[in-house]
């Protein structure tokens, strides 16, 4: 090979010696090679989207800063798992797909193959025997395992975590507990010992229910379940949008089609049982803090009381207390507030469009048939729906009208107020019976969504905003019940204060207890009222969380299966492990089916048309678990003769959302190709298990997952969920699945515009030192950073970067820009400075005309001569400091100052008359992480005779990439001087360097023969000098 620094050839020979050599091939326990007196250290990325468009200059900053960091702990003597993979279902690869009418698995494939191509090329040490898409049915196979596991498994609140819901069908059927009429269980009466009639009543035993009451009561039970879900349903496309697919004026983004918001039975997931442990775990994780507090606000935990506001009748009458007052309904409206303390300043209630209580089909619609007498106009929806005759049609009116809303607009802070009054009044509960300020109006309104809280609210205008709005808009009382600071106005007053008309002036009505807590401040105001509402029946404190539980399913095609058949029985089955996994079906037409545009039409998933996949027989085993059978064949007919039940089923059509498979993934690379279980105890334990320095294991597992801050709530907060309920089942060994979380910020890039505002490539302008012109024209361009899109113009193709500087150089500059953390523009002038200091680098061992060992290389020297000689040697004093700054660089991942101390070193080396070969090897390996491909070359040239290398890797040949990490001396790595402050008179004059040992009378004549001091005490006596050495000299002058 020439002299010259061909960068081109020599990382396509270290690629292919990496590869061949099979160098990052990481064994298992038990696997030959494994040395299990090394430490281990797991190091993942958040594994890309394989889109189309391939990588730009943004991605592999991550990437780079994993592999630095995974090459590194190899020589520092840990056995280093660095997988790498793809999440390859979802909607834009369908979407494309529909685009090209060409089918999903064929452009996912190219895809992959273009991003792999792409990550190979910039040198990264990934064990590529490990790679796996989310696409692969023998990985799926296990998504719809954990699925499945999910849908077997209950929250045991007791216990708090899952556990298999065939212990909760044992603990029924031996009467350890009762079904409640919600639906809900109850621990039985001792625990079955007494008789039925010692029931509360309406409560019933497990065998008193009905198959189907059965399967209903589980469902409330099983961490996967089906149930109602409002949803962005939009016909035309025939599926399910997300809100950012939904425009402002709740229209499709795509295709411009109306959105309805309507009830959809989905498959859900109940995180929300997690809730708690999701929240109190973050405290033992190294994560950065706003990504804590992004997961703590998404959860959302509050306190407060759950309250009870009886729907009255039409006619009010007199009642007594403690009994149910003969003006009140059956039915109630529930509430949980924050701020239980405002209740005598509800003047109103509101709830959602969608509140059962307000579904006109059902027996318990609280909506009246007449207006009540003196009912205002506003009231009736006169300014929204044109006003109705009777409050049934107003409210079916309002509800067509919300349902072409999106939960965005909806909850828009700047949308004026509307709604309806339903004709009907709530009781206030703190109120007596015969007050008439308890008495208040109940309206449905589009700014109360029915998946937050219980789908209703009670309005305090006097504290709340929105209520505010509401109230002025409807002509409502609005009452102070909190005391501001002085000088605050107290409407709208949302903080804590001091309760005040609490309960309001006035006499008590015979027989009432107020709840008087006029005075407190307001917690402890929270908490007297949740004991009275305790104490009366009317409510009850609890906890609550914003977080609902997780829509699961998708109207789509690409997307993993469920494991699940609907039985003509109207069971709901989960597929036996053996079954699995259920594959897709192939599909010319894999487009959902547009619909008319009608919020009623019923949506058909594109897996509902291959009718052959989904009609199949299947016979139930001992678990419940179903099995499909061909009709008619000996598997069949030995079903049945064994006595199993044998019923006609349908698949599930919907498939899963693209976060199921980014939920496990880290699991499965620790043992990609178990055929037998999700991953093997030994492979997990022993990569997932990280033990702090007393010996005892973290929480997490991985030593450090890396990635953006993009998905800092649902990826992390769906991975850890479902992490949790592994861990409870007994199949992994740690709580939390990430032990450190580090987010890398985003690189952007210049885009340039011309005079009209359009935006040009790069490769039609030209750089001058004064600017961007456009070639051509030669008009000025401006510039601004921005973030990379092919609408700007300013993506930055890696293969580009490759092709002219070289990996090495592309690395090397993702990770100098500047902090990991921070987002920085990619600027293309600046890299050519990362590949000057390659080729200087370069030049310090290769002669550039000959390319052998450059003359200013020596062998090195042995003895205690030589040891003499290395002390006093200015180059191995600075490569001592070098080796000390990169290794605690790396320790904090400040790479671009590890890379600028080294860039430091080979200045001063380059100044140097002779460097030692021992100097250059230990340099090498220190500058091997970053720029593995310019080192692995040059270490082969120091180990070699002359310093010569040949077109190919001699055989035999190991490479750096075990070599150990170079160690320093603390001595020679003492900065040989250090920086005093001159004070003079105690304010700070100059800094001088002085050599490190200097004595205080040699400080004292540096510190008088500087320029400056000289100039300050000019005409002034000396009365004393005082000297810290080290750090200061202070001249005293009169």
């Amino acid at each position: 090979m020439e002299g010259k620094y061909d960068f081109a050839s020599i990382e396509a020979r270290w690629q292919r010696f990496w590869e061949r050599d099979g160098t990052f091939v990481t064994p298992n326990p038990g696997q030959p090679g494994f040395d299990p007196a090394r430490p281990k250290y797991y190091c993942l990325d958040f594994f890309p989207y394989p889109s189309g468009a391939g990588l730009h200059v943004g991605h592999p900053e991550g990437y780079t800063a994993t592999d630095v960091l995974a090459r590194w702990q190899r020589m520092r003597g840990f056995n280093v798992l660095h997988p790498m993979g793809w999440d390859a279902f979802g909607l834009p690869a369908e979407q494309y797909a529909i685009e090209t009418n060409t089918h999903p698995r064929v452009t996912t494939q190219r895809n992959v193959a273009n991003f792999r191509r792409q990550l190979k090329s910039l040198g990264f040490s990934y064990d590529w025997t490990r790679e796996f898409a989310t696409t692969d049915p023998d990985y799926y196979r296990w998504t719809q395992w954990i699925f499945a596991q999910m849908y077997d498994s209950y929250y045991d609140r007791e216990q708090n975590r899952a556990r298999p819901i065939a212990e909760l069908i044992k603990r029924l059927e031996n009467e350890q507990l009762v079904v409640r009429p919600d639906g809900m269980l109850a621990p039985a009466p001792l625990a079955g010992l007494q008789p039925y009639g010692a029931l509360e009543v309406g409560e019933r035993y497990w065998h008193e229910l009905s198959i189907e009451e059965q399967w209903e009561v589980l469902g409330r039970q099983r961490l996967a379940y089906i149930a109602e879900a409002p949803v962005n349903w939009c016909p035309a496309l025939g599926t399910v949008l997300s809100n950012e697919e939904v425009t402002n004026e709740g229209r499709s983004e795509r295709g411009d089609h109306p959105v309805f918001r309507r009830p959809l039975r989905q498959w859900m997931l109940r995180i929300t049982a997690y809730a708690e442990r999701l929240i109190n775990d973050l405290d033992e994780l190294g994560w950065p803090a706003p990504v804590k507090l992004m997961q703590r606000n998404w959860i959302g935990r509050s306190e407060g009381a759950r309250v009870r506001f009886a729907v009255l009748r039409d006619e009010a009458g007199p009642a007594h207390a403690g009994e149910r007052r003969s003006d009140e309904d059956a039915a109630a409206i529930e509430v949980f507030t924050t701020r239980p303390d405002t209740l005598y300043g509800a003047t109103y209630m509101v709830l959602s469009p969608e509140h059962p209580l307000v579904d006109l089909d059902s027996p318990d619609c609280m909506v009246r048939d007449a207006w009540p007498e003196g009912t205002p106009a506003t009231w009736r929806g006169t300014q929204t729906v044109g006003g109705h005759a009777t409050p049934r049609g107003a409210v079916r009116a309002y509800q067509e009208f919300a349902e072409r809303k999106t939960e965005r607009d909806r909850t828009a802070e700047a949308k004026v107020k509307t709604g309806v009054f339903v004709g009907a009044y709530a009781r206030n509960p703190v109120f007596a019976p015969t007050d008439p300020r308890g008495r208040i109006p109940v309206f449905i309104a589009d700014y109360v969504l029915m998946g937050y809280g219980t789908g209703a609210i009670m309005a305090v205008p006097g504290h709340d905003t929105r209520d505010l709005e509401f109230a002025d808009a409807f002509g409502l009382p609005v009452v102070q019940v909190v005391r501001p600071p002085e000088g605050v106005e107290w409407r709208e007053f949302v903080d804590d204060g001091v309760s005040v008309n609490s309960p309001p002036a006035g006499p008590s009505p015979d027989g009432w207890e107020w709840c008087d807590f006029n005075g407190l401040p307001t917690p402890q105001a929270k908490r007297r009222i949740a004991e009275w509402l305790e104490q009366h029946g009317a409510g009850r404190f609890e906890v609550t969380y914003k977080q609902r539980d997780w829509l699961f399913s998708r109207q789509r095609y690409w997307g993993e299966p469920f494991p699940i058949v609907h039985g003509e029985d109207g069971g709901v089955y989960a597929l036996a492990d053996d079954q699995l996994p259920v594959t897709l079906p192939d599909m010319d037409d894999f487009r959902p089916l547009a619909l008319p545009e009608d919020s009623d039409a019923d949506p058909e998933p594109p897996l509902g048309r291959a009718r052959e996949w989904v009609n199949v027989t299947v016979w139930l085993d001992e678990h419940g678990r179903a099995r499909v059978v061909k009709p008619g064949s000996p598997e069949e007919a030995s079903a049945r003769l064994a006595g199993r039940r044998v019923i006609r089923a349908k698949r599930e059509t919907n498939t899963m959302p693209q976060w199921a498979g980014s939920c496990w993934y880290y699991l499965r690379f620790c043992d990609p190709h178990n055929d037998a279980a999700l991953v093997g105890r030994e492979a997990e334990r022993y990569w997932m298990v990280s033990l702090r320095r007393d010996g005892t294991p973290h929480r997490g597992g991985i030593d450090l997952y890396l990635g953006g801050t993009e998905h800092a709530v649902l990826h992390l907060l769906y991975a850890r969920f479902w992490h949790k309920v592994l861990f409870d089942l007994g199949h992994v060994s740690t709580p939390e699945p990430f032990g450190k979380l580090f987010n890398q910020g985003m690189i952007r890039a210049f885009c340039y515009r011309d005079a009209r505002g359009v935006p040009h490539a790069y490769d039609e302008i030209d750089f001058r030192d004064d600017g961007a012109y456009l070639r051509g024209s030669g008009e000025k361009l401006s510039a601004t950073v921005e973030k990379m899109s092919k609408t700007l113009k300013n993506v930055i193709n890696p293969d580009d970067v490759v092709r002219e500087v070289g990996a090495d150089a592309l690395r090397l500059y993702e990770l100098f820009m500047g902090p990991l953390d921070q987002s920085k523009p990619w600027n293309p002038r600046d890299v050519p400075g990362v590949f000057r200091f390659l080729q200087r680098t370069w030049r310090l061992l290769v002669d550039p005309e000959t390319g052998r060992r450059s003359n200013k290389v020596v062998d090195s020297m042995d003895g205690d001569e030589a040891a003499d000689r290395r002390r006093d040697d200015p180059i191995e004093r600075a490569l001592h400091r070098t080796i000390r700054k990169v290794t605690e660089d790396l320790n904090r991942m400040a790479f671009n100052t590890a890379i600028a101390a080294m860039m430091e070193f080979v200045n001063e080396a380059t100044a140097a008359e002779r460097l030692w070969r021992d100097q250059l090897e230990r340099f090498v390996l220190l500058l091997s992480p970053f720029a593995p491909h310019i080192c692995e070359e040059l270490w082969l040239r120091l180990r070699l005779p002359d310093g010569a290398a040949g077109d190919d890797v001699p055989a035999g040949w190991r490479g750096l990439a075990n070599e150990p990490w170079p160690r320093w001396d603390e001595a020679l790595a003492v900065e040989p001087h250090v920086e005093v402050a001159v004070q003079v008179n105690g304010k700070v004059r100059a800094r001088i360097r002085v050599p490190r040992d200097a004595d205080q009378s040699r400080l004292e004549t540096a510190a008088m023969d500087d320029a400056g001091v000289r100039a300050a005490i000019e005409g002034k006596s000396v009365r004393k000098v005082i000297v810290v050495p080290g750090r200061l000299v202070n001249i005293v002058v009169g």
